[in-house]
């Protein structure tokens, strides 16, 4: 094979190498950008029903029009108990601007045991594995925890953040346009 037979036999191939690059790229950024999570998991969620630590019923149908916080965590997740503090204060600071609800991939008694030490304003809901497959439909396309999905009062997905959540990330989510 001559040299320039090489050359663009090795042009043909890395053009077709960076066409798949891009075309990959642009899937993941639909699939892991705000929003990708569709409209069907928005559904989903609003059509749950989680028992909270409180012992009372939680339809998230009840939430619709408003701004949802919706944070997957469990005791046993170092980043999760370290963010609590800060999502409580922040429930606190943007209580007229958005709900904050916990989603526990825990038992209810570790959930107790938890908010004993470390108590939160906001309702903490159990959901055991059933959380995991409603982060996953969220856009949790890895299972990690902590996960938190913003939902806009249009039912949109505005924001996702997998791992701990840094409190000046969600302010700046949650400040009104």
């Amino acid at each position: 094979m001559s040299v320039s037979s090489k050359r663009r036999q090795l042009l043909l191939y890395g053009g077709a190498g960076v066409a798949a690059a891009v075309l990959g790229g642009g899937v993941a950024w639909w699939r892991l950008s705000p929003g990708a999570a569709s409209d069907r998991a928005v559904n989903i969620l609003y059509a749950q029903t989680l028992e909270g630590l409180d012992g009372r019923s939680y339809p998230f149908e009840q939430w619709r029009g408003r701004r949802l916080v919706v944070n997957f965590w469990a005791t046993w997740c170092p980043p999760c108990v370290d963010e609590m503090p800060e999502l409580d204060m922040l429930h606190k600071e943007f209580a007229n601007e958005a709900q904050f609800v916990g989603i526990g991939i825990d038992s209810a008694s570790n959930m107790q045991k938890f908010v004993q030490k470390v108590p939160v304003g906001y309702p903490l809901l159990i959901a055991g594995n059933v959380g995991t497959e409603l982060a996953r439909e969220l856009g949790n396309t890895s299972g990690g925890l902590p996960f938190t999905v913003v939902i806009d009062e249009k039912g949109a997905v505005i924001h996702q953040y997998s791992g701990r959540i840094k409190p000046d990330v969600l302010r700046g989510v949650l400040v009104p346009a």
